[in-house]
């Protein structure tokens, strides 16, 4: 049986609810996340920055995806928003997402994966009684989370005790001519998932544990054959770096470096915080052009390093 509700609210406020999502809200909780992020997207774009697209109908299925996998996981963490819609014959009422707040605890630490409230709703206070419940969750356990500008949710984060990170972004095509040979390096499987949660306990306090089994059918792992100097990178179908962690800096390059060149077409190395300056040196001296973007929110503990964290898995 599931556990009861981490906090509660009144059943309705302003005609909507807040409740734990369910694996039939999920559609609409994507649509929710589209139409909010492309707006955001579209609002903070930069003159260099390329147009903000809709999201894509592959992309849409994989956010449903990894949403399933977070609610079969962790679901006291999963919140949604709701109101209700009635049809033309008023008999057909279903629930519309308008708001979301994903979260999950794995051993003593909290992440938030992906949150947001629709752009008609905002100012209501959703976004705060969404973020609540979220936090309750966590239990009083060190948080960490990827933030974007949005000045409502920045205050709201640090009102709620986190420390805001500013992050920087490499974006551009990879000068291939600078590339340099890599070795030590190999192919990663799921018997490495023992080291690379002790990794990243001493990195973040707590191992990755079930969503290392998520991404290995997603994505590409590469580790370094030295458990010496342990690191492993997930890499996805565009040659990107989705999630990197090492012990030592020189490791952590090198897995960038086996991402840069993976990469087709225009690339992009996101979430990296000031004490990750290995990346921005790699990232340099691949002639990518660098630029901010967003925060690292971290609570009770520092930004991870040499570390560059994943949007929804952290």
């Amino acid at each position: 049986m599931r556990p009861g509700p981490a906090v509660t609210y009144p059943a309705r406020m302003d005609s909507v609810s807040v409740r734990p999502m369910e694996e039939a809200d999920l559609p609409s909780a994507e649509r929710a996340s589209a139409v909010t992020f492309f707006e955001a997207e579209s609002s903070t774009r930069r003159v260099s920055d390329p147009e903000a697209e809709p999201r894509s109908a592959i992309t849409s299925k994989r956010w449903i995806d990894r949403m399933r996998f977070f609610l079969g996981v962790d679901p006291d963490g999963c919140w949604v928003a709701v109101e209700k819609e009635t049809g033309s014959d008023r008999s057909d009422r279903s629930d519309r997402t308008v708001g979301f707040a994903i979260s999950q605890n794995r051993d003593g630490l909290w992440f938030l994966a992906t949150y947001g409230v629709l752009p008609s709703h905002q100012g209501q206070g959703l976004g705060k009684r969404l973020i609540d419940a979220a936090l309750a969750h966590a239990a009083g356990r060190p948080g960490i989370f990827s933030s974007s500008v949005h000045p409502g949710a920045t205050r709201r984060y640090r009102l709620a005790g986190f420390s805001l990170h500013p992050q920087m972004r490499m974006t551009g095509t990879v000068d291939r001519s600078t590339l340099p040979a890599i070795g030590g390096l190999r192919e990663g499987r799921a018997d490495d998932f023992e080291w690379m949660d002790r990794l990243d306990r001493d990195l973040r306090g707590a191992g990755h544990g079930p969503d290392h089994f998520y991404m290995l059918d997603t994505l590409r792992l590469v580790v370094s054959e030295d458990r010496e100097k342990p690191g492993y990178v997930y890499i996805d179908d565009r040659g990107r770096a989705s999630l990197l962690a090492a012990a030592r800096p020189e490791t952590a390059q090198s897995l960038l470096w086996e991402a840069l060149a993976s990469a087709r077409g225009r690339t992009l190395v996101n979430c990296i915080t000031t004490p990750n300056q290995w990346a921005v040196d790699v990232g340099l001296a691949a002639r990518l052009d660098i630029g901010q973007e967003g925060y690292i929110a971290v609570r009770d503990m520092p930004a991870p390093a040499p570390y560059l964290a994943s949007g929804h898995f952290l």
